[in-house]
């Protein structure tokens, strides 16, 4: 039989033992916690691989941040550095139509022609569609086995400069005046036999840099430049920025000024224009040229 004094001393050893053991458990349950809580809020939701992840040397943390250059972007870099051919256009001139491209792009881009800087017209122009039409196939064959990125279509014009100012006159004739898709226009200077493409596409910017058109039996430009009009005016609606090199000669000034019209000019850099031409689809009753506020008064 146990004594009153010893049944005293066992129930405060139980007690002693059991606070200690409760002690123990809140000790180690709040080192838990704060443990737990000094991580950051992202890595504690994350699993163990994520967390791993982060500790790890930092290299490329997304796809995004670590994108490479794209191969058009590297590939002008590489050609122009490494180039001895100058551009056709001048650093002024060139730098009228990157405005309009550092604004719009990515955008639909047509070009007449493929020459020495049409790598920088495509790359000025990334994640857009940028499309050369030129009139040398056995060119576009060079060009496109250097660059195969480049879109470029073979096209035959039936003009020739020596023919300009019959051009000039027949273009003034009321079937040349009116708004229609080009395979559809009864004016001999509109383009009709490209592809489809060409004429089903919503061109934002189109440069006319070709075709030749320094001798007399050369092609010229005159249906070029008279096409890019028709095209930028039956567009569904906005407006089309259409660029003319080569101003300096007759046929560049005169068609251009004609046919894309002095009232729709925004600026003339070296031997460039720049128009900016509106829908004539998109507001009926518009004259093929703006009336010349001067005339009116």
């Amino acid at each position: 039989m146990r004594t009153k004094s010893q049944s005293s001393v066992n129930l405060k050893v139980i007690f002693t033992c059991c606070s200690i053991l409760i002690f123990l458990i809140i000790f180690f349950a709040r080192s838990n916690i704060s443990s737990s809580s000094s991580k950051p809020l992202s890595e504690t939701n994350l699993s163990q691989e994520e967390v791993e992840n982060q500790h790890k040397p930092k290299g490329c943390p997304t796809t995004q941040q670590c994108t490479k250059m794209p191969i058009s972007l590297s590939d002008a870099l590489v050609h122009y550095v490494t180039s001895n051919v100058t551009p056709q256009q001048t650093f002024d001139e060139v730098s009228v139509s990157k405005r309009v491209l550092d604004k719009k792009s990515p955008c639909n881009f047509l070009v007449f022609g493929l020459g020495h800087d049409s790598l920088m017209w495509a790359s000025l122009n990334h994640g857009g569609r940028t499309l050369f039409i030129e009139e040398d196939k056995a060119w576009i064959e060079t060009v496109t086995n250097k660059f195969p990125n480049l879109e470029s279509y073979h096209v035959v014009y039936d003009t020739k400069v020596k023919n300009s100012d019959k051009l000039m006159e027949l273009g003034r004739s009321e079937e040349c005046t009116s708004v229609t898709d080009p395979r559809n226009s009864k004016c001999d200077l509109a383009l009709k036999d490209f592809p489809a493409d060409f004429y089903e596409t919503k061109w934002d910017l189109i440069m006319v840099d070709a075709p030749t058109g320094y001798h007399e039996e050369a092609p010229g430009r005159m249906s070029a430049i008279y096409t890019a009009g028709l095209l930028a005016r039956n567009r569904e609606d906005g407006e089309t920025d259409v660029f003319v090199h080569d101003v300096n000669r007759p046929v560049e000034d005169e068609f251009s000024a004609t046919f894309l019209c002095k009232g729709y000019m925004r600026e003339q850099n070296g031997r460039l224009r720049h128009f900016t031409i509106p829908s004539h689809r998109a507001r009926t009753g518009r004259p093929f040229c703006p009336v010349d506020v001067d005339r009116r008064r």
